[in-house]
């Protein structure tokens, strides 16, 4: 998409205001389908630099996720997500949900709610 859809941008910036990380969202990028939780961009950061900060061999990447002094862009250019998965097949990729990083202007399509798959 060469415009970022307003509406998206908007609920990416209430979840930014009121740091909430309640809300779900299912989303369209090329080549996949990702469901998850948007998450302020700070909680974001924090929660990749601490799985960062816990292994011997990534320790170092922890540091780049700290906030920068210059805090977060008065609207939002990104979705940040957590307990996201790509929608493959009739599973989700990783299982147990990861986080993800969109650029909004990417997004074709999007709705609320998170997808699942079930056996009924």
């Amino acid at each position: 998409m060469s415009n970022a859809d307003g509406l998206l941008v908007d609920i990416a910036a209430m979840v930014e205001s009121e740091h909430s990380n309640q809300m779900s969202l299912t989303v369209v990028v090329p080549g996949a389908v990702i469901t998850g939780r948007l998450a302020p961009v700070a909680l974001w950061w924090e929660r990749v630099a601490e799985v960062l900060q816990a292994s011997d061999h990534l320790k170092p990447f922890a540091a780049l996720f700290t906030l920068r002094a210059e805090g977060t862009p008065a609207r939002p250019t990104h979705l940040h997500l957590h307990r996201a998965k790509i929608l493959q097949g009739d599973f989700g990729l990783p299982h147990t949900g990861g986080m993800y990083r969109i650029a909004i202007e990417d997004i074709s399509a999007w709705t609320v709610g998170d997808l699942s798959y079930s056996d009924t």
